[in-house]
């Protein structure tokens, strides 16, 4: 008897809900509202607008003031040890419309190697260039040409190329993205393009071998070098109009 009175309870409370919802709740089967493609971040600029269709392939020379070489290694697990190359020269052979055909050489100066370490008294730049590390009195020049450029689509790359390091030659694999250009703009008279990549090798590979942990352990320097690039490169100059008589 108490089961039945609660169920009639239930019912009761069920039908007052129903009868103080709004009329279109009672009866209206819900709709998503249609999707609709996501607006841009306002204040970021434009992806659309910086794939410019009249960007010139040709041959291209890196802008130093707009491209940056970052590298991070584990330290002892408890963070990513990040430092940078300053000295960096580079030539890339580029065309937006056939993305496969990109070549580019880069040179980096070992000796430009530039670390945060604060201690004014100890020269840990000069440290990282030594015998054990980059001996970069024996190998000043970091090199990398590509091998092979594969276009993966939405102006994703997939950059095969060999990189010499201490004097040995291996390959390395970058993903990259190209993020557009310019014929031309009225502060910079010159074809513009950009790009951002990033990569691992495995520092024993070029004989770097020192403060890697014993596995299972963390009490190192990690064997693993992520490589962080920026880059902005400046081509041809954008052709003069004819001038009107």
């Amino acid at each position: 008897m108490q089961r039945y009175v609660l169920l009639l309870a239930l019912a009761a409370l069920t039908a007052c809900s129903q009868q103080g919802a709004p009329p279109q709740a009672q009866t209206a089967p819900s709709q998503e509202a249609p999707a609709t493609p996501a607006a841009e971040p306002a204040g970021e600029p434009s992806k659309k607008a910086a794939l410019a269709p009249d960007v010139p392939a040709g041959e291209y020379k890196v802008d130093r003031a707009h491209t940056s070489l970052l590298f991070r290694v584990k330290h002892l697990g408890f963070s990513n040890f990040t430092a940078r190359f300053r000295g960096i020269d580079a030539q890339l052979q580029f065309d937006p419309h056939n993305l496969a055909a990109t070549q580019l050489t880069a040179t980096v100066d070992a000796r430009s190697i530039e670390t945060d370490y604060p201690d004014p008294q100890y020269d840990f730049n000069g440290e990282l260039q030594g015998e054990p590390w980059l001996n970069a009195a024996k190998f000043p020049a970091i090199t990398f040409h590509t091998t092979r450029v594969e276009d993966l689509g939405n102006n994703a790359l997939r950059v095969h190329g060999d990189l010499t390091l201490r004097g040995v030659t291996k390959p390395i694999v970058l993903d990259a993205t190209y993020n557009g250009g310019y014929l031309k703009h009225p502060m910079d008279p010159q074809a513009r393009v950009g790009f951002s990549a990033h990569g691992v090798l495995r520092r024993s590979d070029f004989g770097i071998s020192g403060g890697i942990p014993v596995a299972g352990s963390n009490l190192g320097v990690g064997d693993q070098v992520s490589v962080i690039i920026e880059s902005e490169f400046i081509g041809p100059p954008a052709p003069q109009a004819d001038s009107k008589p």
